[in-house]
């Protein structure tokens, strides 16, 4: 049988946020169901999912967008992951990163949550903090800018010419991640862009 992944599109519900840069995850996950045509559809775990496949005869994947705000992402996570069967390392989190600049996609496994309160609540509700993620970079503000006001800015005029091109990316890094592993998927979006 093949493997499940859930792989979950941090962000908060509504059209308020629907463009800003804490939304980046939710972004992530329409990429992968339009690439396979599907629609999202409600889960008794607070969250919409499509059931899907990496590819025919491959990995099952389960992408999920939350209605619950981000800090309370923990709850619906753990939810999902039960009523799939899914155990955390083969839960992938996608997520906005404040240090990381923008344009930039980073992977891991595990450590701590840089105060990402998205993130910390998934690890303790999780009870471990070991599931992979992929990062994805919108940079600090500039100036004096609070970051918690930051995340829920919409993306620049500058930064929306580029987006498609960084949704499509992490979207790709997660579809490596499941089907060549974390080191391969680090290999591929660490490197420079030439």
């Amino acid at each position: 049988m093949a493997d499940t992944w859930l792989i979950v599109g941090l962000g908060n519900p509504g059209p308020r946020y629907e463009a800003t840069r804490h939304n980046i995850g939710q972004m992530v996950m329409d990429e992968l169901a339009g690439r396979r045509r599907e629609a999202f559809r409600a889960h008794k775990a607070q969250a919409r999912v499509v059931e899907t496949w990496l590819r025919p005869g491959a990995s099952k994947l389960v992408l999920a967008k939350l209605n619950c705000f981000m800090n309370v992402s923990g709850g619906p996570v753990a939810g999902l992951a039960r009523f799939y069967g899914v155990e955390a390392d083969h839960v992938i989190v996608v997520h906005d990163e404040l240090d990381i600049p923008y344009d930039t996609i980073k992977l891991k496994t595990g450590g701590g949550h840089g105060g990402h309160n998205g993130v910390r609540d998934i690890a303790k509700a999780l009870g471990t903090a070991d599931f992979p993620r992929v990062r994805v970079g919108i940079g600090r503000p500039v100036g004096r800018q609070d970051p918690a006001d930051w995340v829920l800015d919409p993306f620049s005029a500058t930064e929306r010419q580029t987006l498609p091109i960084l949704v499509s990316d992490a979207a790709d890094a997660v579809e490596v991640l499941v089907d060549e592993g974390l080191v391969s998927a680090q290999q591929r979006f660490h490197a420079p862009r030439v």
